[in-house]
């Protein structure tokens, strides 16, 4: 018996047919479709910023700060949820951030693209916050990880897509329009998203959620892993593209083709990293991505070649992979029923450094653009010793090898039949 139902509601009951599409398979689609609108932006924004808007490193943070401003908010999915389910949160999610994504070129000023980057954010976010709560509950503990890892791989995917296709483009078609390109990446994902509706069936999770705010010390180590790696991972997506327009002059073809080999990487790597996280663990696949973090911060701001950068950026990019152990962290320690509010209320957690470190290290690249990456070094230090922190083996009353980190009475370990779906 499959953990969801894929019927009409008057055929609840009955088993789905065989040939019905995986929860994986969805994810992945959905998760491609996401990714393909945000990294096509992501690979105009800064040269598009930068020529059109008179862009410099303060207004790059500010607006990656405002990028990050619904991230904040992500804890109010659980309330869209009392009335729409997290599958339509999803679609309605891609349909306003693709509208988002496909104005961008209308407005070239500093208010136009913060309002455009703001309201493709919170499609972006909400729909993530859906995607990771989907992938908690529809996914078996003991497959978790390497399934995260090719709903990965689908998103490396979109990277490659969108990537190479803004590079054929500008460096072969010659497309200089930029506001074309926005109009292109935005109809893309809204047709993709369309497909998608059409395609797939509702699927439920095995276990009701709760539909309320919920915040439990025992997951208190989770929170601040969550909250570190808000911190580091926006240096990368705020200054590590910038770094190179910035200081190396690359033009937006050269922009888009290291981040075509960055997507490229990280597409052949992800479902190989699914199934290490499985033989290394959690603990060891935290310390060893916070160890390559450490490294390429520092690399960033000792380095004076265009080279040994573009080399940090691939490795940096590619190694995002490895955070699917905290997913499957939190995914042991919790209960089922948490999964839906503990991912809301963790996006939240993950944006509060996201929102202030772009503006504020952004006034600081003024002055020195390695101060910037000098301070990720350190951010990626204080993450690393949290990771030794997780248990070898977590779970519910093994959440943290401090007990006093998560000292409050811990709920007895779920009913065999809740704790993962049934085959």
């Amino acid at each position: 018996m499959l953990p969801y139902y894929l019927a009409s509601d008057e055929d609840r009951l009955r088993e789905p047919p065989r040939s019905a599409p995986s929860p994986t398979e969805f994810l992945m689609v959905l998760g491609f479709v996401n990714v393909l609108a945000f990294a096509g932006w992501q690979a105009l924004i800064n040269n598009f910023a930068r020529e059109q808007a008179g862009f410099g490193w303060f207004e790059t943070g500010l607006n990656q700060s405002v990028r990050e401003i619904p991230g904040l908010l992500a804890f109010t999915a659980i309330f869209w949820l009392l009335w729409m389910r997290e599958q339509m949160l999803a679609y309605a999610s891609l349909v306003l951030a693709a509208f988002g994504i496909g104005v961008v070129g209308f407005f070239p000023t500093l208010g136009g693209i913060l309002l455009t980057t703001l309201i493709m954010s919170i499609g972006f976010h909400y729909f993530e916050t859906a995607s990771h709560s989907m992938q908690l509950q529809l996914l078996r503990r003991d497959d978790a990880a390497g399934e995260m890892g090719r709903i990965h791989g689908a998103q490396s995917a979109a990277q490659f897509t969108a990537f190479a296709a803004v590079f054929g483009l500008t460096a072969w078609a010659g497309l200089a329009s930029y506001t074309v390109m926005f109009v292109l990446i935005g109809a893309a994902s809204l047709t993709l998203t369309w497909f998608a509706f059409r395609r797939f069936p509702r699927y439920e999770a095995p276990v009701p959620q709760r539909k309320e705010i919920v915040l439990r010390r025992r997951y208190g180590l989770y929170y601040a892993l969550t909250f570190m790696s808000g911190a580091r991972r926006q240096i990368f997506v705020a200054f590590g593209a910038f770094l190179l327009v910035d200081r190396f002059g690359l033009s937006v073809d050269r922009i888009a083709l290291l981040y075509l080999v960055t997507a490229f990487a990280s597409a052949l790597l992800a479902p190989r990293i699914g199934r290490l996280i499985v033989r290394l663990g959690e603990r060891r696949t935290m310390i060893l991505e916070n160890t390559i973090l450490v490294m390429v911060f520092t690399g960033y701001a000792v380095t004076g070649s265009a080279t040994v950068a573009a080399l940090l950026f691939v490795v940096d990019g590619a190694s995002t992979s490895l955070m699917i152990a905290q997913r499957t962290y939190i995914q042991k320690i919790g209960d089922p029923a948490d999964m839906s509010s503990t991912t809301s209320v963790a996006f939240t957690f993950n944006h509060i450094a996201a929102v202030i470190i772009p503006v504020v290290f952004g006034a600081l690249g003024h002055r020195d653009p390695s101060i910037i990456f000098w301070l990720g070094t350190l951010i990626a230090a204080l993450s690393l010793m949290l990771a030794f922190l997780v248990p070898h083996a977590p779970g519910p009353g093994r959440e943290c090898v401090l007990p006093w980190f998560t000292a409050s009475p811990t709920a007895a370990a779920p009913p065999a039949a809740l704790a993962q779906p049934a085959e």
